[in-house]
């Protein structure tokens, strides 16, 4: 799927690509799909200042928010300056990092937090702006759920915010350094920002890869929740799984065998997963079978 359909599906459709592995030809409806989008485990960026808020873009009205508050626009505070990223909110001394590192020659850099702002990233002129009595630090220091309740009466924001609780990561903190998320949870920030996006971006054929890695079992149902809201959005989703969960809910399944490497990789079955618990080469069935409470 993911060195064979995509990148061929990609040039199929005139996108630029990786050379895909041999094949013999894409057959079917390619024409109703504008562009192809593989969601994987890849970390969202290597970089301590990318953060679930800043990927998703809610940022923006979050800042923007602060620089309307009537202490800012005394202070002549602009939506720039309630940014750690560039200079004039930031605290200078850490380069709005929040801390300092200190490079030792033969043992591991030590990070120590920033003296001069308590690593909290800004200027004392920006953190004296407040809203609600939290300041922009504060804020950042929130959980999903936390800010969903902090901000219901900026429904803009509140609802730029909801995907990230829709794809169970109501506990990731807004300001919680994209570097420090699993490969689940990124994955799962990438499913927020497209869910935000609803109907704008044309018929999207979404790649899944193990999407249900690291979530609990009570989320799963909030991811299955997130798939269809991009089918009811006009998109359609493939989904590599082997979480029986996932796969006794899906419209179609594809199941390969029977065993794996150069044993495998044969079509052993296609249609309803009600279908699959009856085909012995498989070994997905009677583990299937279980979760859809049927006999072998």
């Amino acid at each position: 799927v993911k060195d064979i359909f995509t990148p061929a599906l990609k040039r199929e459709l005139g996108k630029h690509g990786n050379k895909p592995g041999a094949f013999e030809n894409i057959t079917g409806a390619t024409e109703q799909v504008d562009r192809v989008e593989l969601i994987d485990q890849q970390p969202l960026g290597k970089s301590s200042r990318s953060n679930p808020v800043t990927y998703i873009k809610s940022y923006d009205a979050i800042r923007e928010l602060f620089a309307n508050q009537q202490l800012a626009k005394i202070k002549g505070l602009k939506p720039k300056h309630f940014s750690f990223n560039v200079d004039g909110g930031r605290c200078e001394t850490c380069k709005g990092e929040g801390e300092v590192v200190v490079e030792m020659q033969f043992l591991a850099d030590v990070h120590l937090t920033c003296e001069e702002c308590n690593g909290k990233r800004f200027k004392d002129e920006v953190l004296e702006v407040t809203y609600k009595d939290k300041s922009i630090a504060d804020v950042l220091e929130m959980t999903v759920d936390e800010a969903i309740v902090f901000f219901q009466e900026e429904q803009n924001i509140a609802r730029q915010l909801q995907p990230l609780e829709d794809v169970g990561l109501g506990y990731v903190k807004l300001g919680q350094s994209s570097s420090t998320l699993s490969g689940g949870e990124a994955q799962r920030v990438k499913l927020a920002s497209f869910l935000g996006r609803g109907q704008s971006e044309g018929a999207i054929l979404f790649i899944f890869d193990e999407p249900t890695t690291g979530l609990h079992f009570h989320d799963i149902n909030k991811l299955l929740g997130a798939f269809s809201a991009l089918i009811n959005n006009g998109h359609t989703v493939i989904v590599i799984e082997h979480n029986m969960e996932i796969v006794k809910s899906a419209d179609y399944v594809i199941d390969l065998g029977p065993e794996g490497g150069d044993e495998g990789g044969c079509l052993l079955y296609q249609g309803e997963p009600e279908g699959l618990v009856n085909v012995d080469a498989s070994h997905t069935a009677p583990f299937l079978a279980k979760h859809l409470n049927t006999e072998e």
